[in-house]
C-alpha cells in the first residue's frame, strides 16, 4: 500500500496495517513511559487480539467499545477492532456517566476494552450485557474472515450539546480517506512524526494523527494528555516534525513560560489547528514567538476530520480562513439548499470520500444532514474567488438580537486581541427586549488586572454597542469538549 496524494486509499485498515508491518519502522512512541511500538509489533498484537475477538463470536460490523485514554493499550484496542472488521466504538471519557451509558446502550456493544482506571465506573453505568475484556478471554483464536472497504469501521458519538448524541458511522474507506486528506494537505512522508496530544476517542486524534500516520507511513509520538509545561520538551525528546492541536491549546502554549529548544524549533515543519476557529491575534502571536507556522484547518466527526486546510509555506495562508478543500469538494448553500452566489454567506457543505455512511439507527437525522450527496456541516461562511472558505459561525450558535444575526466569532476575535485573554467565547442569553442579548465569558492569565469595563469598552470601540456584550463573565476556565473545543452552548446555563 503506497500513499498517493492524487487517489483516495483503497482497501481496508487491515490491509494497510499489513503493508506497514512489512518493514521495521516505528509506529508510535510514548514519551511519558519510554515505550515504542513498531508497525510489525502493532500489527502482530492487533491481529492476535482480533482473532481472540472472533473466537468470542463477535460478528464483523458489530460494535466493540473502547474505553481508553491515549496510550499503548488504547492504540492496540483500536487497531484490534479495525483489523478484525469490528466497529470500533470510541467512548468519550469526558462525556459524563449519562452520555457514556447512552453510547454503550445505543451501540449495542456486548464487549469492551476498558482501561484499568475506568473499569469500576463502567461497571456501574454499563448495560448488564456488557463484558469487559481481559487477556484470558482472547485466548481462543479463530481466523478472521475477509471483509471489504465498505465494512463499518468506526462509531463515534457527537457531543450532543442539543439533544442526545448522534452516532457517526464510518467505513474503512472513509476512515482511511480521513487520514489521506491530512497526509495530502500537509505533504506527510514516512520521515514525519506527528505529536498526538488530543484524545484518540475524538476524531482529530484518531484520524488526523493515527490514520494520517498509517496512510503516509510515518509515525507518532503520543501522550496521555496535553501538558503546556511539558509540551515542548516532549516534542523535542520524541523528535516530532508536526503537531495537531486546537485553538485553546495554542493559546495556553502562548501564555506559558516554556519555549521549544532550537533543535525542536528547526525540526518542526508546522503546527496544525482544528476543531474551532483560531483567533487571528493568537495565531500571529504564536508564530512570532515560536517561529513555527500554524496551519489552520477545519474538520468534522462526520468527515473523519479534515475537509479544509491552508497550504504549507510558502503557499498562501489566509489568516482567518481554514483554507480550501483537500480531497473534498466544498459548496456554500443558501437557506433553500441551493448553491450560493460567490462571496455570499451560507451553510458550508462538503462531499468527498471521507464523508460518513450514516448516523447509526437515526435515518431522519441522516436525511436532514444531506442535501443530495452534499453533507451539511451546520457552519456558516463564504468562499472567496480563490476557493478559501471563511467561517463566520455555527447555525446553532448565532446570536439573534432584535432580528439581526450576530456571529459570536466576531466578538471572540476582539476579546482575543487583548493579550491577557487565554480563552474567550461570546454567547446568547434570552432577553425580553431583543429576544436575545450578547454576553461573553473569558479566562485570563494569572495576575491579570483586566476588568469587565475595559473589555466592554474595547468591544464598543471595535464593534459598536449593538454587537457588544452586555456583560462579561470571568471564569477560571471555559467548558470544553474532549478535543479542547470550547462548548459555547453550555455557557448560558453555567454562568
Amino acid at each position: 500500500m503506497i500513499f498517493d496524494p492524487e487517489t483516495p486509499p483503497q482497501g481496508t485498515v487491515r490491509q494497510w496495517l499489513d503493508a506497514r508491518a512489512d518493514g521495521d519502522g516505528i509506529a508510535v512512541v510514548f514519551p511519558e513511559t519510554g515505550e515504542a511500538l513498531s508497525w510489525r509489533d502493532l500489527r502482530d498484537t492487533a491481529r492476535d487480539m482480533a482473532r481472540g475477538l472472533t473466537g468470542l463470536g463477535i460478528a464483523q460490523g458489530e460494535s466493540v467499545a473502547i474505553v481508553h485514554p491515549n496510550g499503548r493499550a488504547g492504540v492496540l484496542a483500536v487497531y484490534a477492532a479495525l483489523y478484525g472488521g469490528f466497529r470500533a466504538t470510541m467512548i468519550n471519557l469526558a462525556a459524563g456517566p449519562d452520555a457514556i451509558a447512552y453510547a454503550l446502550d445505543h451501540s449495542a456493544a456486548r464487549f469492551a476494552f476498558v482501561h484499568d482506571h475506568q473499569c469500576e465506573a463502567i461497571r456501574a453505568i454499563a448495560p448488564d450485557r456488557l463484558t469487559i475484556l481481559d487477556a484470558p478471554m482472547l485466548e481462543h483464536r479463530l481466523d478472521i474472515p475477509a471483509f471489504g472497504a465498505d465494512q463499518h469501521a468506526l462509531l463515534m458519538y457527537t457531543s450532543g450539546t442539543t439533544g442526545q448524541p448522534k452516532g457517526v458511522v464510518h467505513s474503512h474507506a472513509s476512515l482511511l480517506a480521513g487520514g489521506w486528506t491530512t497526509a495530502m494537505a500537509h505533504a506527510l512522508t514516512p520521515q514525519d512524526r506527528g505529536f498526538c496530544v488530543l484524545p484518540i476517542y475524538h476524531i482529530n486524534g484518531l484520524c488526523v494523527t493515527m490514520m494520517g500516520a498509517l496512510v503516509s507511513g510515518g509515525s507518532l509520538a503520543m501522550t496521555a494528555r496535553f501538558s503546556a509545561s511539558r509540551f515542548w520538551d516532549q516534542a523535542d525528546a520524541a523528535e516530532v516534525t508536526w503537531f495537531s492541536v486546537v485553538p485553546t491549546i495554542i493559546s495556553h502554549l502562548l501564555h506559558s513560560d516554556t519555549n521549544p529548544s532550537e533543535a525542536a524549533r528547526k525540526r518542526l515543519r508546522f503546527g496544525r489547528s482544528a476543531s474551532s476557529a483560531l483567533a487571528v491575534e493568537t495565531q500571529s502571536a504564536f508564530e512570532s514567538r515560536f517561529q513555527v507556522p500554524v496551519i489552520e484547518t477545519m474538520g468534522l466527526t462526520e468527515t473523519a476530520a479534515q475537509i479544509l486546510s491552508n497550504p504549507l509555506p510558502p503557499g498562501v495562508r489566509k489568516i482567518g480562513s481554514p483554507g480550501t478543500g483537500y480531497g473534498n469538494e466544498i459548496r456554500i448553500l443558501t437557506r433553500d439548499l441551493d448553491p450560493a452566489p460567490p462571496l455570499t454567506e451560507g451553510e458550508i457543505a462538503v462531499r468527498g470520500p471521507n464523508v460518513m455512511i450514516e448516523y447509526l439507527r437515526n435515518p431522519d437525522a441522516t436525511a436532514q444532514s444531506f442535501a443530495g450527496d452534499w453533507l451539511r456541516t451546520g457552519d456558516l461562511g463564504h468562499m472567496d474567488a480563490e476557493g478559501y472558505v471563511f467561517v463566520t459561525g455555527r447555525l446553532k450558535e448565532l446570536i439573534i438580537k432584535g432580528g439581526e444575526n450576530i456571529a459570536p466569532r466576531e466578538i471572540d476575535e476582539v476579546l482575543y486581541s487583548e493579550p491577557d485573554i487565554i480563552e474567550a467565547a461570546a454567547f446568547a442569553r434570552p432577553c425580553t427586549s431583543y429576544g436575545e442579548r450578547v454576553e461573553a465569558a473569558v479566562a485570563v492569565k494569572p495576575g491579570s488586572v483586566l476588568s469587565e469595563a475595559a473589555l466592554i469598552a474595547l468591544c464598543h470601540e471595535r464593534l459598536g454597542r449593538f454587537k457588544s456584550p452586555d456583560c462579561i463573565h470571568f471564569l477560571s476556565e471555559l467548558p470544553k469538549g474532549p478535543s479542547g473545543k470550547i462548548q459555547r452552548l453550555k455557557l448560558a446555563a453555567l454562568v
